[in-house]
């Protein structure tokens, strides 16, 4: 339930959004992924580094990508080149590639971290049965932005989740592909969800000969 701004109970209340950025994150740089990766193997931060590369591989929002589980990932003693979870908030099923490195990442984690494949991949330190909190997550993007001296108003936990769906498309121009990977179930969240405007879709049309 909303509140109107007449009820004078919320006269002199600071607005939820007063303060912050809000809007569409940015997606990280090609040379920003390696910073946060350099960042994190000079900590000697494995749990994260392996977080990072999982939430730029998997295209997964903050809340199915704490959930995952070690069986969504490991196939025998190896980590899968694909991976398939059921997303929150669609309850449909969504497939991700995982890079020889991110796998390697996965790999040196799960190795320390231990655990049988009902186990969540990043546990909570708090309750070891439970996961890695959201809140947590979106803590930890924006102290790796934050280190690499990028703005943390500009960045978030969506930053991870269009990182390389940007790169794909500006590779390719290619939405449906990118609505698939994603998730989405309409295409138009996917033009949204990239910011897409005229001037994107003019330069894809001037390189596409007929």
């Amino acid at each position: 339930m909303g509140y109107s701004r007449y009820d004078p109970a919320m006269q002199g209340r600071p607005a939820w959004n007063a303060g912050r950025m809000v809007g569409t994150k940015r997606p990280l740089t090609q040379k920003q992924i390696w910073a946060v990766r350099f960042f994190l193997e000079r900590e000697g931060r494995l749990r994260d580094r392996a977080l990072f590369d999982l939430a730029i591989d998997s295209k997964l929002r903050g809340c199915d990508l704490v959930k995952v589980k070690i069986g969504d990932l490991v196939s025998g003693a190896e980590i899968r080149t694909r991976a398939i979870v059921i997303q929150q908030k669609t309850g449909r099923p969504v497939q991700f590639e995982l890079t020889a490195d991110v796998r390697s990442s996965l790999l040196a984690w799960l190795e320390r971290r231990g655990g049988s494949i009902d186990d969540y991949v990043f546990p909570s330190r708090v309750n070891n049965l439970g996961h890695l909190s959201t809140r947590q997550y979106a803590r930890l993007v924006d102290e790796w932005v934050t280190a690499i001296g990028l703005r943390r108003e500009e960045y978030g936990t969506h930053s991870m989740r269009r990182t390389k769906a940007s790169m794909i498309y500006k590779a390719t121009g290619n939405l449906r592909a990118i609505q698939i990977l994603l998730g989405h179930t309409k295409i138009e969240n996917t033009v949204r969800y990239l910011g897409v405007d005229i001037e994107d879709a003019l330069l894809l049309a001037e390189r596409t000969e007929i």
